[in-house]
């Protein structure tokens, strides 16, 4: 099927946004609270709970088997997708692989980052995903002149064409490192400075209501602008940020700043309830403390820290410190909300050589409420939330960050809960759903509640977006493939980076996902050429 067949004559997929029921039946719900059978929702005009109750189905609901609630991916770069199964051939380490990467940044232009994040955002929702948090730094055309929010904007409507739930987390990106300016192959994602950055932040706000802010990582931003910008940023947005992935960005910190990248954070003004702290990989004890004493969320990606050879973070030390846990998948190598659950436990086991080490109602939280909370998308209880389908009443990405309200307090171990109910589908919740088939090789016989960890995306049926159907069994409602839609997206890329070729740039100290410091093998050839958006459908020039 090409694009102008999945997609509609016009470029438009068909997601056939019907009206949401009154009633969801559900017979069987699992959420952080345990497992509780014939659960029955009503809705407000807005996609809310309004009230749930044990109940029999009512004529007119919408029937669900057994159903967990949507997951929330927190961390997310989506034109990182486009490197699935084009990087694992030839071994090498973090620097090849950013190579590749770059590459793909170079090809980018919106009406091309608008099909392929329009994929991506697609893949997402049929495995489970309701929510996601776009980790944002591709802002400019080749060479750093401003593009007037079109790459934004692309971002925006791909989900809102999709039926997924965004929000916007805008990346400030001023340095390559400590005292080091924007290399050639960076100067798509920069600012000039801390001041250009809330310049461009709040002008975008006006622009997109779901907006959320991020600082690329501590190298990339130096503290004084990491102060200006929080201090210029309205209190209860979120704020996210690359922390401590590798051992060589602790290093060059401490060299830089004699401190480390969490003290660093925390100096700044920037380790708040309201931060969520990506990947947080290497950390000592005072680090733990730090960011468990502060209520902020940590967000473990453990699919790709596992593809990328990260290491295994503290997540149990962590949660048992006072943060909160969430949950991304990052560079997409793999798209599956089950798979990240099961990889933080499973890296706690390796780690630890025990099992259980979080129950299945914490590894719930921390793909769903934990990560809805990470993106300002927490329920009525917690503050406004915001839609980012455009329903009526939209409100920025904010919430009431604070430990208290997710349940965290420092030095407590969160336990799965006993006596009172504590669920994540509560009166004034956003009722976003996935059905889970429990007849399959991989889920039949499994008790409930250990159902995330062994079920996977290929056991999604039905997933529910505001009480709406928005795909079902891999296909989104209005008939669209995401097979379908990667296909077409991807192969305009092949057409301007052959595979078979690397392409080399200069070497980013700025990027977590590296070691700084070493030279980017082959030199540093300038970025390939960009797409036009003659090569997507015969679109209009940007």
């Amino acid at each position: 099927m090409s694009l102008s067949q999945s997609a509609g004559a016009d470029g438009r997929i068909d997601v056939d946004r019907q009206d949401a029921p009154t009633g969801v039946w559900c017979a069987t719900v699992v959420d952080e609270g345990g497992v509780e059978h014939d659960v029955r929702f009503e809705i407000d005009g807005g996609g809310r709970i309004r009230r749930r109750a044990v109940e029999q189905p009512r004529p007119g609901d919408l029937v669900l088997g057994t159903v967990i609630p949507g997951a929330g991916n927190a961390h997310s770069h989506a034109f990182h997708r486009a490197l699935r199964g084009r990087t694992h051939d030839d071994g090498g380490d973090f620097w090849q692989w950013r190579d590749s990467m770059y590459a793909v940044a170079a090809a980018l232009e919106p009406e091309s980052y608008f099909v392929l994040a329009r994929a991506v955002f697609a893949e997402m929702l049929v495995a489970g995903y309701t929510a996601v948090g776009e980790f944002h730094y591709l802002h400019h055309r080749i060479g750093g002149t401003a593009y007037p929010h079109a790459f934004e904007q692309a971002l925006v409507a791909a989900a809102d064409e999709v039926g997924i739930r965004l929000t916007l987390l805008d990346a400030a990106y001023l340095q390559a490192g400590p005292g080091r300016p924007l290399e050639p192959a960076q100067r798509r994602f920069g600012d000039q400075d801390a001041a250009d950055y809330l310049t461009r932040w709040h002008a975008l706000r006006e622009l997109v209501p779901t907006l959320g802010a991020a600082l690329h990582s501590v190298r990339a931003v130096p503290p004084a602008a990491i102060a200006e910008i929080v201090a210029g940023l309205p209190p209860d947005v979120p704020l996210h940020v690359h922390l401590s992935e590798q051992p060589r960005e602790n290093a060059e910190v401490l060299a830089a700043y004699v401190v480390t990248p969490t003290r660093l954070l925390a100096d700044a003004g920037a380790l708040t309830a309201r931060t969520s702290v990506v990947h947080a990989t290497h950390l000592d004890d005072a680090d733990i403390e730090l960011i468990g004493a502060s209520g902020a969320t940590v967000v473990m990606c453990p699919t790709t820290e596992a593809d990328l050879g990260d290491g295994i973070g503290p997540a149990r030390a962590l949660r048992d410190a006072g943060a909160v846990l969430a949950l991304g998948s990052d560079q997409h190598a793999v798209i599956d909300p089950f798979l990240e659950v099961r990889g933080l436990e499973m890296h706690e086991r390796l780690a630890s050589g025990r099992r259980g080490v979080f129950s299945p109602a914490e590894l719930v939280a921390a793909s769903t409420s934990g990560s809805y909370r990470a993106l300002g998308l927490g329920g009525s209880s917690d503050g406004p939330a915001a839609s980012s389908l455009g329903a009526e009443g939209a409100a920025p990405a904010t919430a009431g960050f604070s430990a208290e309200a997710s349940g965290s307090v420092p030095g407590e171990r969160r336990t799965a809960p006993t006596g009172a109910r504590v669920s994540s589908l509560r009166v004034g919740d956003l009722l976003d759903l996935v059905e889970v088939a429990t007849d399959t090789v991989r889920t039949v016989g499994a008790r409930p509640a250990q159902l995330p960890l062994v079920a996977t995306s290929a056991d999604v049926r039905r997933v529910l977006v505001g009480g709406r159907v928005v795909a079902d069994t891999g296909v989104l409602t209005g008939g669209a493939h995401p097979s379908d839609l990667l296909r077409d997206a991807l192969a305009p890329l092949d057409r301007v980076h052959p595979w078979a070729a690397r392409v080399h740039l200069p070497a980013d100290p700025g990027d977590p996902h590296t070691e700084s410091g070493r030279p980017a093998p082959g030199g540093g050839d300038a970025p390939g050429p960009a797409l036009t958006s003659g090569d997507i459908d015969g679109g209009g020039a940007a």
